[in-house]
This record gives C-alpha cells, structure tokens and sequence, in this order.
C-alpha cells in the first residue's frame, strides 16, 4: 500500500475528492449525467512551517474539513432542491457570494456547537448523576467516556437507518474503494474498484471515534474539584485530542504494519456500520472524482 494523499467525503448522490489545494465533487444528477466541478481551497492557514506542526496540522485538518465538506454538501443538495428559484429575478453576484458564505460560516459553527453539545456537555452532564453514588474520579471519569461512546455510535447506527443516509454510506463505500484502489497498485477502473476494500484506516469515522476513545483516557488522568473547571478544561482540550486522533490517522496511512493495523481495527470495525456496497453507478462518480483533481496514472507508475 502507497499513501496518496488524496482523501474524501461523501455527499448528496455524490463523492468529493481532495488532493492538496484542490478538491472536486462528483454528483450524479436526476437526469443521470455525472456533474464535476473542482474547487481551489487554500487553507485557514497559509503559512505552511505552521499549518504542518504536529498536533496543530490536525487541528487545522479538521477544520477545514468542516468547511470543505459543507461546501460540498450544499453543491451537491443544490441539484436536488424541489424549488427553483425565480430565474426572472437579476442577482448581485457579489452579495450572493457573501450571503451563502455568512450562511455557511453559520451552519459549521452550528455543527461543532451541536456537536460539542450532544458529544461532551450531555454525557458529562449525565456523569454528574452518577458522584452521588460513586466516589471514585477515574471511574466516574470512564463511564462519562462510555456514555459518549455509546451516543456516537448509537447516532452513527441508527441514522444508517434513514434511506437517504445509507445511499450516502453506499457512497462512502465508493469512496474508500477508489482510494484503496490506487493506494493498493490497480488501476482506477470499475472492475478494480468494485473489488477493493470498502474500509480505509484514513477514514473520517475512525478519526472521530479515536476522538472519543483519547478523550476516555486523557479525562481519567486529569482530574479538578470545581465541575465548572472540569467541564472547561473538557472543552478546551477538545483540539488536542483532536491534533492526537490526527497524528495516528496520519501514520496509519503511512504504516502498514501489525501494530498500527491492529490500533486501526475498532475504527474500521465501525466502518461496517458507515460505509455500504456501492452500485457500478456510484462507483463511477467516485472514480469521476478522483480523476478531477488526481493523476493516478502517474501516481501507479511512479509508486509500483
């Protein structure tokens, strides 16, 4: 396995590819044609000694991947509104341009607070309960990570529930398959595709659940009596956690080895949960994808 560098999301009936400064998103629209449009994304930070600290690069990478991701999202949803606006109307450009970047600035800030909210105040807040009956921090502390866990993933599985959602995790699985496809030496084409791994130890998924998995163990050795000053620190040291689950995600996609390969298995364990079996027609979105914004040919002679 070779490291690409490429990496994605999946989307409305589509699949965004990213490599580098670049990103492309692949949708198939409801008259079937595959619309591809790549977009130039520089980075919150354009200094590249800062961006690629340790621990800070991850913090930043995630970030980012909020942005582009909702960027993507809403191109590709922009081809499935049932309402069209009255094309007879002139527009601005300019201020158009800014409307919908103040509303997406707003929908990311909503996200992470929503996140924040139901991923870190709700099981501490449920913990609190529980020192009424146990005296011990570290176990409070663990069962406040095991609530977490269980939201996560409790949330992961049953909006895998909804229809739409698991056309975007079939698209998810298209999406690991064209990566593992040119990470693992064959070329890009459907039947190479088709037979790849539906898993990736870069995975987004395994990214957040290292999240939580880290969080478990940092808030058993960190321990201050006031609960407003716990519940600080759990806040602030969201983007550590953050810049660790990054580090490994990163090496994991670099290393093939035992000992990495086993740290990846409950991340790719999850990923049964997230990712389906595309259709041929998926499949072809996702390589659609990768080809707007990745020359695997070059990549293949290169690497093997």
């Amino acid at each position: 396995m070779k490291y690409s560098k490429i990496g994605g999301q999946a989307v409305m009936e589509g699949i965004m590819m990213k490599n580098g400064n670049q990103y492309a998103v692949a949708v198939r629209k409801p008259d079937s044609d595959i619309e591809v449009e790549i977009f130039q994304y520089e980075g919150i930070v354009k200094n590249e000694k800062i961006r690629n600290l340790p621990l800070l690069r991850g913090v930043f990478s995630f970030i980012e991947s909020l942005v582009i991701g909702m960027g993507a999202l809403t191109f590709s949803a922009s081809f499935f509104e049932e309402e069209e606006q009255d094309k007879g109307k002139e527009k601005d450009g300019e201020k158009e341009k800014k409307k919908e970047d103040f509303a997406m600035t707003l929908t990311v800030a909503f996200s992470v607070l929503l996140a924040v909210g139901i991923f870190i105040l709700l099981p501490y807040g449920i913990s609190l309960v529980f020192q009424k009956y146990i005296s011990s921090h570290m176990i409070i502390s663990l069962l406040e990570g095991i609530l977490r866990l269980l939201i996560f993933v409790g949330y992961v599985a049953g909006i895998s529930l909804m229809p739409d959602i698991k056309r975007v995790y079939m698209y998810h699985g298209a999406e690991h398959k064209c990566i593992n496809c040119v990470e693992h030496g064959m070329e890009l084409t459907l039947e190479n595709v088709r037979k790849s791994s539906k898993q990736h130890k870069r995975c987004g998924t395994s990214f957040l659940l290292l999240v939580m998995l880290i969080s478990i163990l940092l808030f058993m050795f960190i321990y201050v009596k006031s609960r407003w000053l716990r519940l600080f620190l759990r806040l602030a040291l969201i983007p550590v956690i953050a810049g660790i689950s990054y580090e490994f995600i990163r090496l994991a996609g670099r290393k093939d080895n035992g000992f990495v390969n086993l740290l990846s298995k409950p991340g790719l364990m999850l990923q049964k949960i997230t990712t389906r079996e595309p259709e041929d027609s998926m499949i072809e979105v996702g390589i659609a994808s990768v080809e707007a914004v990745f020359d695997w040919r070059n990549f293949l002679k290169e690497n093997f």
